[in-house]
């Protein structure tokens, strides 16, 4: 009997040496363990697409950080090409992204089907924050400036690669014909 009453005691004693942990780490650390149920919530998640290059932006409420593939916006492509990725957080304004963190994966198609699809991700993506968490009113604004500037930030291009046919190189073309 006595090894029982040890029990409830080794467990105090345990959780406290628990606890003792988790606050020592949160004040290394700088932050606390407990997640703002409010702050974790708050993330809408949304596709740009353009020829085989798919973009998944996730928008988080942050501090304004955009990065691409883990790299930030302003290294991930060329000069001429970072103009174009540029083109929604300029024409909202940056303050519009400025308590927003969006993450961006961008996979398959080539240098600049890629940039397209992270502009189209990019502005869908806070698009669906402001409907998501800011309001109806702001969104709509915001859509409406988007899309008198350029409708394929908003909506997808549809074309498509045509498939090679038999009898030629590629889709459409053939091979030469000979009469004699």
């Amino acid at each position: 009997m006595p090894h029982c009453e040890f029990l409830p005691t080794n467990a105090s004693i345990l959780n406290q040496h628990l606890k003792i942990h988790i606050d020592s780490q949160a004040l290394t650390t700088g932050r606390s363990l407990a997640i703002d149920s409010k702050m974790a919530a708050q993330a809408v998640q949304v596709f740009g697409k353009k020829k085989n290059a798919t973009a998944v932006a996730r928008a988080v409420a942050g501090k304004g950080l955009i990065k691409v593939n883990g790299t930030p916006l302003k290294l991930f492509a060329t000069e001429i090409l970072r103009a174009k990725l540029y083109e929604p957080i300029l024409l909202l304004g940056v303050d519009k992204f400025a308590e927003v963190d969006i993450r961006i994966k961008v996979t398959g198609g080539g240098h600049v089907s890629r940039v397209y699809a992270v502009r189209q991700a990019i502005a869908k993506a806070i698009i669906a924050y402001y409907a998501k968490y800011v309001d109806e009113h702001s969104k709509n604004l915001l859509k409406s400036a988007l899309i008198q500037f350029d409708r394929s930030l908003l909506v997808a291009d549809p074309r498509r690669c045509e498939p090679k046919k038999f009898g030629g190189k590629g889709a459409r073309s053939r091979f030469q014909k000979s009469y004699r």
